[in-house]
């Protein structure tokens, strides 16, 4: 095979989704382990928290992320109160952010868009990857 001449297994389209960061917080590590593996499967560069804290310390730590995707219901820090915080202390002011969460109450809907969010996906609803679309049809409005 000449140097000009590919099969078609070494021609691979670049992912929509290459190089995006991401940062992800739910509570429960199976839901987080397997959030993270399909986003890094999608080529996403992915931080993983359990916590509120472990977010915040690492936007402040210089983590640039292009989208921040939570849950709401969360033992003690929430989701509302990580969106406070990234509001008050305009940490990352061009990342999307996407709360990913069970709660699918509009009253909660409503609250979240009053704090700054970008998008509400209602885990039971979607698919890991349909998310995974929403996520990066977010983050593409927001470039």
């Amino acid at each position: 095979m000449t140097e000009t001449e590919h099969t078609d297994a070494e021609i691979s389209t670049p992912k929509v989704s290459a190089g995006y960061k991401i940062i992800l917080l739910d509570d429960d590590k199976f839901l987080l382990d397997m959030y993270s593996m399909k986003f890094s499967q999608e080529g996403y560069v992915v931080q993983s928290c359990l916590s509120v804290d472990e977010v915040l310390a690492s936007l402040r730590g210089g983590f640039a992320a292009d989208a921040v995707i939570f849950d709401l219901v969360m033992p003690e820090n929430d989701g509302f109160d990580l969106l406070r915080a990234i509001k008050e202390e305009l940490l990352v002011p061009k990342a999307a952010l996407i709360a990913l969460t069970n709660q699918g109450e509009d009253e909660e809907r409503d609250k979240i868009e009053d704090l700054g969010a970008h998008e509400y996906i209602v885990k039971a609803m979607t698919v890991p990857s349909e998310v995974v679309k929403k996520v990066t049809e977010t983050i593409a409005k927001r470039k």
